[in-house]
């Protein structure tokens, strides 16, 4: 199949059964989702939303937060992974937003790496999610799921590598949910250990079995 043709049927799939999607944390406004997509690193977005409420309640933006002391944090944050980490990180990060950026979250690439805590994967889920760009984040879910369904080569063994591949051939309109598409499809259909691929309307393109990420 020529990944021209790969791409249109995996596509037209999700846009027919996924035409609305959207991250499933819960935040209240772009530095709530910058905090709760910080805290989902190597964590789930259940427990996130179990704990951004009362975390929010208290630090509902940067200035208040830049305030805090990452223990204080720690009070609110401690069954995410990596909460000391996290907890630092995200003290420095309101800090740097309130005395670079007025308190607001920046929507330039360079601007979001440049906070604690910020990686790749966490600036386009902001530019995509909050702003609308046509980012798309790669995590564990969208690197597998792109390589079961054969949207990417076995050379695109690196997160980086695989939004490259990705972006070059989903139309930019659909960058944005694509990211959703594919992390939706590898939480509760094409799961790492056992896929459910009697649920999967995507059999005739899979490539299953493939490496993990």
């Amino acid at each position: 199949m020529r990944k021209e043709e790969r791409y249109a049927r995996v596509l037209a799939y999700f846009r027919e059964q996924m035409p609305e999607v959207n991250t499933e944390l819960e935040f209240g406004s772009v530095f709530q989702l910058l905090v709760a997509v910080v805290l989902s690193a190597q964590c789930t977005d259940k427990r996130v939303n179990q704990v951004t409420p009362e975390l929010f309640r208290h630090y509902p933006d940067a200035r208040t937060m830049a305030h805090a002391e990452p223990e204080d944090l720690l009070a609110y944050i401690s069954s995410v992974s990596y909460p000391n980490a996290k907890a630092d990180h995200l003290v420095k990060m309101a800090r740097l937003l309130v005395e670079q950026h007025n308190g607001e979250v920046p929507s330039d690439m360079n601007q979001l790496l440049d906070l604690p805590g910020v990686g790749r994967k966490t600036a386009n889920v902001i530019q995509s999610v909050a702003f609308g760009k046509p980012t798309l984040a790669v995590d564990t879910h969208v690197y597998r799921v792109a390589h079961r369904l054969g949207l990417v080569t076995q050379r695109a063994n690196t997160p980086y590598k695989v939004e490259m591949e990705l972006t070059k051939y989903i139309p930019a309109e659909d960058i944005p949910r694509a990211h959703h598409w594919l992390l939706l499809h590898g939480r509760y259909v094409c799961t790492s250990r056992k896929p459910h691929c009697e649920k999967c309307g995507l059999s005739n393109v899979c490539c299953y079995p493939v490496p993990n990420f």
